[in-house]
């Protein structure tokens, strides 16, 4: 009997339909396709041996180790596997690096065991093509880049656009020393495909926030990041206080939050802790080594304060980092780049209304 083939339809990701991904745990981890489930056909060393015996013996060679590293009680657990996610998602579909022997040898499997599911035509990489073309079809988008001071909750106002892409978002990160999330970043694979979903319900103006094209350990793709440097921009100015609010709960409030849920109250106070004080630490080369020490000092008491009931205590530190680093920071970085163009600067508010007002102009 010939095995279903679907073909590599970005719809499937669209869709939100469940993936099936049959790769060993290691190339998972390299990069994925969202929406899939690591269930594979062989482990990260048995993957490496059939490896092996392929380059040296050939194909035959190689499926003639893979069925006997493969067989019995471990042949019956990796079935069991599949069968126990389709029973969970029966629309769920199967996909190997090229849609080749892995997906093939994982649906006869299943097939034999009474269940019928298709496998993707192309496989992982011919679905890895189409989100990097629609990437890179976007930077042909009418675009505008929210721009401002640290504080100012421009992640916020793109959040609050049906047209806004988040790259913060895709990134699990915040774009600056103190942006990490407690979570494992994702791999550069992730990101793109991260912003590639996005992009599949978003075919019109694009909203993104001013980044470096490095946010995190992820790079915007070159294209994309080209097209955000071109682009118009609004400027959020709000005042200091209320970014000094702004800033507490990006950096204390919900970050405590994540911590707690994923660690604990003990373990995660502890790593709270270790992030934000390493993270101050990465700004030594530019505070200097004279003005890192008050700062740690601050913050170290704000710790103590915070463990005593009193978050706001963390505002004796936040408040020069604002004034004495990110600002001076952000100023230069518009004086260098005199040429951007705004549409528009103001408050939160007003921003927000310019920034649909210009998406409604560019549909």
């Amino acid at each position: 009997m010939k095995l279903p083939l679907v073909p590599a339809d970005l719809d499937l990701l669209r869709e939100g339909r469940t993936l099936i991904d049959v790769r060993a745990p290691v190339e998972f981890a390299q990069g994925s396709l969202p929406g899939a489930v690591n269930l594979p056909l062989m482990d990260n060393e048995e993957r490496r041996l059939v490896g092996i015996a392929y380059k040296e013996h050939g194909q035959d060679a190689a499926i003639a180790l893979g069925n006997q590293l493969v067989a019995g009680a471990i042949k019956e657990a990796r079935v069991e596997a599949w069968r126990s996610q389709l029973e969970k998602t029966p629309d769920a579909i199967i996909y190997c690096f090229r849609g080749g022997l892995r997906s093939q040898i994982s649906q006869q499997w299943l097939h034999e065991a009474g269940i019928l599911r298709p496998r993707i035509e192309g496989g992982w990489k011919a679905m890895r093509q189409g989100l990097l073309e629609r990437v890179d079809a976007a930077a042909g988008q009418p675009l505008l880049v929210v721009g401002g001071l640290t504080g100012c909750a421009k992640t916020a106002l793109v959040q609050a656009l049906d047209e806004g892409l988040d790259l913060e978002g895709c990134a699990r990160h915040k774009g600056s020393a103190f942006g990490r999330h407690p979570l494992i970043a994702p791999s550069q694979i992730d990101f793109e495909h991260a912003m590639g979903l996005r992009l599949l319900s978003l075919s019109g103006p694009l909203v993104v926030e001013d980044e470096s094209r490095h946010i995190g350990t992820a790079n915007i793709p070159l294209e994309f990041w080209h097209s955000m440097e071109a682009a118009p921009r609004v400027r959020v100015e709000m005042p200091l206080d209320w970014r000094l609010r702004q800033i507490h709960k990006d950096y204390i409030d919900d970050l405590w939050a994540i911590y707690r849920q994923q660690f604990g109250e003990w373990l995660g106070w502890a790593l709270m802790r270790k992030q934000l004080s390493s993270a101050l630490g990465r700004l030594k080369k530019r505070l200097g080594s004279a003005r890192l020490a008050r700062f740690q000092r601050l913050q170290q008491l704000a710790f103590r304060e915070h463990e005593r009931g009193n978050r706001q205590a963390h505002e004796a530190w936040l408040a020069p980092l604002l004034t004495e680093y990110y600002d001076p920071m952000y100023r230069y970085q518009l004086e260098k780049h005199a040429e951007q163009h705004f549409l528009h600067v103001g408050d939160w508010d007003s921003c927000l209304d310019a920034a649909r007002q210009w998406c409604e102009e560019n549909r």
